[in-house]
């Protein structure tokens, strides 16, 4: 959301961090439950923390960062993993959907989650989380 949105105050930074690791991996996936959040909150109006986008910007949007980032594919694998995040974890609400992201990682191997919000996936074990802040000092400069 930060990356996409240049008026938010952490755009630098989003944008630096996605930058570093453009450098340093050659794999870059988006889990598509990150997509649907992405929509919900571009598209939610301003008064509600929302950006007020329209559909179609939106949509422009989502076209542009697929075309530079792959999607994972579903997995028939993400329900059982989810099911078993939550129970075991006791995640309960708006975490549910953060527990989604993981077990579709966990569904295909991916092991590394960039996000301003850690304490969000805090107490879920098998991924390493990173925020865009460890990532500032890999030699690529902020714009």
């Amino acid at each position: 959301m930060r990356f996409c949105n240049p008026s938010d105050v952490q755009h630098p930074l989003a944008t630096n961090a996605i930058a570093n690791l453009l450098v340093r991996s050659d794999e870059r996936l988006l889990v598509s439950q990150v997509i649907i959040e992405f929509w919900v909150v571009a598209t939610r109006p301003t008064q509600v923390n929302g950006l007020g986008w329209t559909v179609e910007q939106t949509r422009n949007t989502i076209d542009q960062i697929l075309d530079r980032f792959p999607l994972l594919e579903e997995s028939p694998q993400i329900f059982p993993n989810w099911l078993n995040l939550v129970t075991t974890n006791r995640v309960m609400g708006k975490r549910t959907h953060d527990a989604r992201i993981v077990a579709a990682m966990l569904a295909s191997g991916i092991t590394h989650l960039l996000t301003f919000n850690p304490s969000d996936f805090a107490g879920i074990s098998s991924i390493t989380i990173a925020h865009p802040q460890d990532l500032a000092s890999f030699g690529v400069d902020e714009p």
